[in-house]
């Protein structure tokens, strides 16, 4: 865990793969006039421990260190690990904002919207022999697809020298969980109120994989922002803030 900034009530921001929390600095003080934003840093990123726990053990790590009814906010991965958090400890979770998200990130029978296992294999092998080059070409994919993608780029390279680089273990323990982890069958359990934001255009997690989210999480509402990619929330930060910001203004009362 890593800054907490703002008042009550608390909002956990959980990064994805690759580029850790400084991703969400741009949204930090915005957020932080309406929110108590805990900025979650998973380990082995920005000096945060190592660990050789398994994606439920990092889950359920999560939720014992924030409060009760937090609203998670995951991306991507964090998006996957907010979901498992919720499913472990529900009555702990106020709400779920679910960006880019999806149930499962790689392709099996029956799921097409997901990508190829061979581009993980290959994402593995790259991270072996040249972790900072690989970095540099999923923060291009992230930008696939996005009306902004030249300055969005520069700004996620900026993330990655500021937050700095994870270690290979980290790398590769992430990308065995974007491999093997499926939440598909456990969506219609989770009753948490849920936001998924999705760009139109996100050539990682497809946008088909947020209208599966929609239809199978029973509380659940999407937004498609049409001219992103694969980080909506800093393609338009102005929209992705005014939408969890209203998501708060509409709690139900305790």
């Amino acid at each position: 865990m890593s800054a907490v900034l703002g008042t009550h009530p608390d909002l956990a921001l959980i990064h994805g793969w690759g580029i850790g929390s400084a991703v969400w600095q741009p949204l930090i003080e915005p957020l932080a006039s309406t929110w108590r934003v805990h900025l979650v840093d998973l380990p082995g990123y920005a000096g945060a421990a190592e660990s050789s726990a398994d994606f439920t053990a990092t889950a359920q790590a999560l939720i014992d260190h924030l409060p009760d009814g937090v609203t998670l906010c995951g991306w991507s991965l964090g998006a996957m690990l907010a979901l498992r958090a919720t499913l472990l400890a529900p009555q702990r979770v106020a709400g779920l904002l679910l960006v880019g998200a999806t149930a499962s990130f790689c392709q099996r029978e029956g799921w097409s919207a997901a990508q190829a296992p061979e581009l993980l294999d290959s994402f593995s092998e790259s991270v072996r022999a040249e972790p900072q080059q690989t970095l540099q070409r999923f923060a291009a994919l992230i930008c696939q697809g996005d009306r902004q993608s030249r300055s969005l780029l520069r700004l996620l390279l900026a993330c990655l020298r500021n937050g700095g680089q994870p270690t290979s273990e980290t790398l590769h323990r992430g990308l065995d969980w974007l491999r093997e982890v499926d939440l598909r069958p456990q969506l219609s359990t989770i009753a948490t109120r849920t936001l998924l934001i999705h760009g139109k255009n996100d050539r990682l997690n497809p946008v088909a994989a947020a209208y599966h989210l929609s239809t199978s999480l029973p509380a659940a509402r999407l937004e498609v922002f049409g001219e992103s990619g694969h980080a909506p929330f800093l393609a338009d930060p102005d929209r992705f803030i005014q939408l969890v910001n209203d998501f708060h203004h509409v709690r139900p009362a305790p």
